[in-house]
């Protein structure tokens, strides 16, 4: 069965996407089937992974809308090692239109059971606002991964979002949780970074993932490039931080496993 795992924050500007292209091709580096659903019309994950939003035959609106299979709809990335379901601007009216449809909330879930044992991982990039498309992705996953720069306002938006996830798990999804929480562009000569980081991890505890994201110039060039930072310098800092944590990610779900 796959593990399906949504990154999500409604707080902006946080990693999230980056996170989703960079976690997805180090599990397939890590020789893990990977899939990349990008749930966010702005089609982010789409162009970062090389694929041109705008040429796209079919999108994450064909799947979630027009109930199209999301087998047809995928996009197969061979030189980075994983498949893409695309977004482009068309997911915009999916917001609006899955309203008016039946199990609006478990569209997505539905459209992914026929794939659930050909990927190790289904990662679930979510747009930054808690709507009809971040739901779908919650009610889909076992997991939310929630990447968070260690700044004040991030507590905020923390807490509004591990509401919401607590409110989807107890009426419509009770096997979600949080999976982690990933410290993203983390400078620790920042003493405010420092803090909130000690607050995160004397809160979540070992939900706090080991792995800690720093700036990186090389992060931050890949996605204008098509690429996942390890197909783009795979010796950058950012490259060996998701790395290190696709190798985390795997070492708790067998360890979650062997317990269970």
């Amino acid at each position: 069965m796959s593990r399906i795992l949504a990154i999500a924050n409604q707080k902006g500007g946080v990693g999230k996407t980056t996170t989703s292209i960079n976690l997805a091709a180090s599990l397939a580096a890590s020789k893990k089937s990977v899939l990349l659903i990008d749930m966010d019309p702005q089609g982010n994950a789409t162009m970062g992974s090389g694929v041109d939003k705008y040429a796209v035959e079919f999108s994450a609106y064909d799947v979630l809308v027009e109930g199209k299979p999301a087998s047809e709809c995928i996009v197969t990335l061979a030189e980075v090692g994983i498949d893409i379901l695309p977004a482009n601007a068309d997911v915009t009216a999916a917001e609006i239109e899955l309203l008016g449809l039946e199990n609006r909330e478990s569209r997505l879930r539905d459209a992914l059971k026929p794939l659930a044992d050909k990927y190790d991982y289904i990662l679930v990039d979510c747009p930054p606002s808690l709507n009809m498309l971040t739901l779908n992705s919650l009610v889909a996953a076992n997991g939310v991964i929630i990447p968070m720069q260690c700044e004040y306002y991030a507590l905020e938006g923390l807490a509004a979002l591990t509401e919401t996830i607590e409110t989807v798990r107890q009426t419509v999804n009770p096997g979600l949780q949080i999976e982690g929480l990933l410290r993203t562009m983390f400078d620790p000569r920042n003493n405010l970074s420092n803090d909130v980081s000690d607050q995160l991890l004397e809160h979540f505890g070992d939900r706090v993932y080991r792995t800690i994201v720093p700036r990186n110039v090389r992060l931050a060039e890949a996605p204008s490039h098509g690429l996942p930072v390890i197909h783009y310098d795979k010796t950058s800092r950012g490259a060996v931080a998701y790395l290190s944590l696709a190798g985390e990610i795997v070492r708790r779900q067998l360890q979650e496993a062997n317990v269970a």
